[in-house]
């Protein structure tokens, strides 16, 4: 068997307040696979359980040491999932609101790439 991809979807998330790399992170890859109905992976290349799909998340953030990865991870809703997460994305100015959660005054940007890949003959 080969494994093939069969779609990449791409999205952004922002944490407006509190500087939360993950939950900006959980925002692009909801972002990502809300653009995509997988119909062909059923339809056109006849697999039966959507749990068998192999999805990688690819995550560009600017403290990816923060990001929680499971927590990431579970806004894939199907398949055999793994992540890599790399330096990227941005932080830019905002503004400071102690009472949501800022520890300064600034909003962190991350990308998402979500590539589904199947196994073929």
């Amino acid at each position: 068997m080969t494994l093939k991809r069969y779609i990449i979807e791409l999205g952004t998330g922002a944490d407006l307040h509190g500087q939360d790399v993950t939950k900006a992170a959980q925002k692009a890859v909801k972002d990502a696979i809300s653009r995509s109905c997988l119909c062909g992976v059923t339809e056109i290349m006849g697999l039966q359980d959507l749990n068998k799909m192999f999805v990688q998340v690819t995550i560009a953030a600017p403290y990816p040491d923060k990001v929680g990865h499971n927590e990431v991870l579970a806004q894939v809703p199907f398949g055999k999932k793994t992540i890599d997460v790399t330096k990227g994305g941005m932080e830019v100015a905002g503004m400071f609101v102690p009472q949501l959660g800022d520890a300064k005054d600034s909003i962190v940007v991350v990308n998402a790439a979500v590539e589904v890949s199947i196994e073929v003959d």
